[in-house]
Parts: structure tokens; C-alpha cells; sequence
């Protein structure tokens, strides 16, 4: 059966694809990996970490090229994987990919500082970041109103989650670069996504050669979560009409 590789975002795990794993597997072998720190040992706090390290991890678990589904940072990781190693990606589809890259034009400057604001970070200051963090993605008041336990959660990984958000923010892959992904793509956006992000896939969809753009309606950057049931079925229909096995 086809692989297909489930790539969750920053902050949750892979039971974030859980449901899409079920909709997928009598028809493909679902890989749906924890990213590096997000399992039973988390990364060290004060230890630099890279987004590519999470590329290497991925690229390890192909043994023949697969689908790559993404949200968000896993969506960038789902690009980068593409880039480092081509002939492993049958297709993407990535639910607003975090691509800063992308925003590499004079014009894109405002978008760029608006996005380095989000990715200061100190670890005395961290419950204070990830209120800065989750309400600049999903609106004024969103991580006072997750529950305790989530909220936990997201404090436990925010060494993780920082370290992230400050590699992918300086992330210099260029237009020209990304340009050279071939594969099928479907680039998901939330109607109701932040202004940063939706000018990230418009650029995203006019740079890749194979992209198209699909706005899914009443929904925002956390589309797969909030949504899964009409975001996994577009998922699965897009990756049916690129699976020749």
C-alpha cells in the first residue's frame, strides 16, 4: 500500500491525525510519527534546536515515496522534506504551512516584522509567550480559555515550541527555491486565518508549480482540529486523486 506520512503541528502530537489515519488506512500505510520532543522525552530546555532536525527525523522513515499531509510547522516540514529529498514526496497537502520563507520581496517586510514579533522568546517569560502565541493565531482571549490541562501542556513543550517558531521565522528558503517542488500540492487555508498567514499561502500557491489553494469555509488556523471531519475528507479526496498505486 502507499505511504502516507501525517505530519501534526507545533504544540500537539500525532493523535492530532488520528481520525485521518482511520479514513486512510485500509488504503495506504498511515505514518504518523511524534515529532522530536513531543513523545515521552522532551527537548531540553536551553538545548538550540532547528527545524531540520524534524526534516531528518521524517526523512528517515521513508523507505519509498509517499503522500505528506502537514498543519502548520508540520506543513513547512512537509515542504522541506520535498526540497531535501524530492523523489520521496508523491504529493503534499499542507493546512497552512508556516513557509516565512516565502515572504523573500521588498513588499513583504511589514508581514516579516509582524512575525518576528511573535517569535521573541525568553524562558522566564514563557506562560506570557504562549498567550502571545496562541491569541496571534487564533484570536484575542484563545489561550485564556483552553483548558488547564492543555494549557499545561503547551507550557511543558514551550522551550520546543520556541525553538521552532525561531528557526522557521529566520528561515530564508526562498520564492526561487520552493519554486523547485514538483509534487502534486494542496495548500488548506481557514476562511477566518490571520491576515500573515493567508498572505504566506497566496505567495505559496503563486510560487509552487503544482500548487492549488483551497479555502475551507468558517474555519481558522486550527482548521484540522476544530474542523477534522470536513478537513480530513479533503485531504483524503485530493490524496485518492494522486494515488497511482
Amino acid at each position: 500500500m502507499t505511504p502516507v506520512l501525517l505530519v501534526h503541528s507545533s504544540g500537539f502530537t500525532s493523535r492530532q491525525w488520528r481520525k485521518l489515519g482511520e479514513l486512510l488506512a485500509p488504503r495506504h500505510r498511515v505514518i504518523a510519527p511524534d515529532l522530536i520532543g513531543y513523545g515521552t522525552e522532551r527537548w531540553p530546555t536551553g538545548t538550540p534546536f532547528h527545524f531540520r532536525d524534524d526534516v531528518a527525523l521524517l526523512d528517515g522513515l521513508l523507505d519509498e515515496p509517499a503522500h505528506v499531509v502537514g498543519h502548520s510547522y508540520g506543513g513547512l516540514l512537509a515542504l522541506q522534506l520535498a526540497l531535501a529529498r524530492p523523489g520521496a514526496v508523491r504529493s503534499i497537502t499542507a493546512y497552512e504551512p508556516v513557509a516565512f520563507g516565502v515572504l523573500d520581496q521588498p513588499g513583504d517586510a511589514a508581514v516579516r516584522d509582524a512575525i518576528a514579533q511573535v517569535a521573541a522568546y525568553q524562558p522566564e517569560t514563557a506562560e506570557a509567550w504562549l498567550e502571545t502565541f496562541v491569541d496571534w493565531w487564533q484570536g484575542p482571549g484563545a489561550w485564556r480559555a483552553l483548558p488547564a490541562p492543555t494549557r499545561q501542556t503547551f507550557f511543558d513543550l514551550a522551550w520546543k515550541m520556541s525553538q521552532e517558531v525561531a528557526s522557521l521565522s529566520a528561515d530564508r528558503t526562498a520564492r526561487a527555491r520552493y519554486a523547485t517542488i514538483a509534487a502534486p500540492t494542496l495548500i488548506l487555508a481557514g476562511e477566518r486565518t490571520q491576515p500573515a498567514e493567508r498572505h504566506v499561502v497566496q505567495q505559496l500557491v503563486q510560487t509552487l508549480p503544482n500548487a492549488t489553494l483551497e479555502v475551507l469555509p468558517a474555519m481558522g488556523h486550527m482548521g484540522p482540529i476544530t474542523h477534522a471531519a470536513q478537513v480530513n475528507a479533503v485531504i483524503a479526496a485530493f490524496i485518492a486523486s494522486h494515488d497511482r498505486a
